[in-house]
């Protein structure tokens, strides 16, 4: 299945199940009460309305209760770019490297994002798989992972990189208004298959500037969430972005920033497209 969020006149949004050129609306307030249903009910929240997806605009898929947990330095070769850029001895993790971005900097697909040339001057892209846990778990084992997952979604982890130099830490430099969109849709595990063996691109423009596959992770999908639910649990509608390969504007030569009318596109195997423009002032 492939789920997503519209928007509806005046504001309020609402989950639904997209079938081709259709959304059938679900019986839900958001799609995270959606998620946290016994799996065995959410079918019955399935309605018989349909709605044409060129006639609604559409919010990110799912919005967590709380921040999203992101992986830092996940591809071989952005370690590697980054250490170079930095100037610096590569030393690879020999766990994951976990941060989270706010709650507040998610963003819709194919919205504008309106950003401060006063705040920043080095606004970068990431694009990244992200994982929407299905289950509330604890301590759960690479074995059991697939088992609380509810599906897959395209994450661009927009990010301040002088912000994140001037801080010492990646928080603040990734977690300010609009630098998370998600979307276009969330979609489950049986449409998606092997989740360590998708292909992944970024446009800015139209030119491809990040081209991988899930393959290349050093940290699986599973090994993530086990991971990160040792002693901590997560709870359903929790977004984890699994960490971006190689080609990031800050590691170029010379360096390649975002600026203002710039698109972006963050396309993943078998999950679509997610696009946002920028403006910057």
């Amino acid at each position: 299945m492939k789920l997503l969020t519209y928007r509806l006149p005046g504001g309020a949004t609402r989950p639904g199940l997209l079938e081709g050129a259709a959304i059938r609306t679900i019986a839900a307030a958001t799609l995270r009460e959606y998620i946290a249903l016994p799996p065995r009910e959410r079918e019955s929240r399935h309605t018989g309305e349909l709605l044409a997806l060129g006639e609604v605009a559409l919010d990110a898929p799912v919005r967590p209760a709380r921040n999203v947990f992101c992986v830092g330095r996940n591809y071989l070769e952005h370690a590697k770019e980054g250490a170079r850029a930095a100037g610096r001895e590569l030393k690879l993790p020999t766990v994951p490297t976990f941060f989270t971005k706010a709650s507040t900097a998610i963003a819709a697909p194919d919205a504008t994002l309106d950003l401060s040339a006063a705040i920043s001057r080095e606004y970068d892209f990431e694009a990244e798989l992200a994982v929407v846990i299905g289950a509330q778990c604890k301590d759960v084992t690479e074995a059991e992972a697939p088992g609380v997952i509810f599906g897959y979604t395209a994450l661009n982890d927009v990010t301040a990189r002088d912000l994140q130099r001037e801080h010492g830490q990646w928080f603040k430099g990734k977690s300010l208004d609009g630098t998370c969109p998600i979307g276009p849709c969330v979609v489950t595990p049986e449409e998606i298959g092997n989740p360590d063996a998708l292909e992944l691109r970024f446009r800015r423009n139209g030119v491809e500037k990040q081209h991988s596959n899930t393959a290349n992770m050093i940290f699986s999908v599973a090994r993530i969430i086990a991971a990160l639910s040792k002693g901590m649990t997560l709870l359903p509608g929790d977004v984890i972005a699994t960490g971006t390969p190689e080609g990031v504007g800050f590691a170029r030569t010379p360096p390649e920033f975002l600026t203002d009318g710039d698109l972006m596109e963050v396309e993943i195997e078998r999950i679509g497209t997610l696009r946002n423009s920028i403006r910057i002032a």
